[in-house]
């Protein structure tokens, strides 16, 4: 500081004015930078899209990610983690979220999923049929529920985003499960969206911003998922072929460009017209 003093005394009075505001001007900037910031509660952060989107948008200043999974991979200062085991109905029942006094954004992006067994319908388990539907629907449910009541009063840009799957759009077999949940993912994520507009339309409601929702099919992405996937049997996956020359022909894209797009899409909303798309619409 006597250094400081000793500087400015040295320069002249329209200098010292100068660096006044430029140091003000810094103080300043710094501190509205440290007031907008995004929050991302991603779910699945251990591996796949979910690890390759948290690490992509922890390299940009500004973003905090929150991640929910039974296993943490990412350590970085702006990552928290909450271990939660998605097939838990009770645990994820009693998941929070925070309130963050100083957002920009929020997002909830519901990417975790399961392929589960692949075979027909007469040959699965109970269990699997439950834990699957579970992870793939039960809990996205759950968390866009309570999404939604924390932070219905927050007057801010606040989106979901839901990971769906084009297996939840056409049926395909030996995934019946997986298709099933999918699907139901994606008609949640309209109903919640007509909710959203009705709610939009009653001007004592209005008051706050409004929740987004989209539900986004990544395509087929180089995922462990996709290994399991080239290990079935083919009387119990009739497509087998197809999926291993997907790999052999490298049309399978890699989890960090998948996350890229994503963050690009979400990075211009307006620019998506659709609660249901594919990031490939957007190439």
């Amino acid at each position: 500081m006597r250094l400081f003093l000793l500087f400015l005394i040295s320069t002249t009075q329209r200098e010292t004015k100068i660096i006044a505001f430029s140091l003000f001007f810094a103080y300043f900037y710094d501190k509205q930078n440290l007031l907008n910031l995004n929050y991302y509660y991603i779910t699945g952060t251990s591996r796949g899209i979910g690890k390759a989107f948290a690490e992509h948008l922890l390299s940009i200043p500004g973003n905090n990610v929150i991640g929910i999974s039974r296993q943490k991979t990412i350590e970085h200062a702006n990552y928290r983690h909450f271990y939660l085991d998605l097939t838990d109905i009770t645990a994820v029942s009693k998941f929070k979220f925070e309130l963050h006094a100083n957002a920009k954004k929020i997002y909830l992006i519901n990417n975790a999923g399961a392929l589960g067994f692949i075979k027909p319908m007469g040959k699965l388990n109970a269990d699997t049929i439950t834990k699957n539907y579970t992870l793939n629907l039960i809990a996205p449910s759950i968390l866009i529920n309570e999404f939604i009541n924390c932070y219905d009063s927050t007057d801010t840009e606040k989106v979901i985003v839901n990971i769906s799957s084009g297996a939840g759009r056409k049926p395909i077999d030996g995934w019946a499960v997986y298709c099933a949940s999918k699907a139901g993912l994606d008609m949640l994520s309209q109903v919640v969206d007509a909710e959203q507009k009705i709610r939009n339309n009653k001007p004592q409601e209005s008051i706050h911003k409004g929740f987004k929702i989209f539900s986004i099919a990544p395509g087929v992405v180089d995922t462990e998922m996709q290994m399991e996937i080239r290990k079935a049997s083919k009387e119990d996956f009739s497509r087998i072929e197809d999926f291993i020359s997907y790999k052999l022909k490298n049309e399978l894209s890699e989890p960090k460009i998948v996350s890229q797009k994503y963050f690009k899409v979400l990075n211009n909303l307006n620019n998506i017209t659709e609660v249901l798309s594919s990031i490939k619409d957007y190439d």
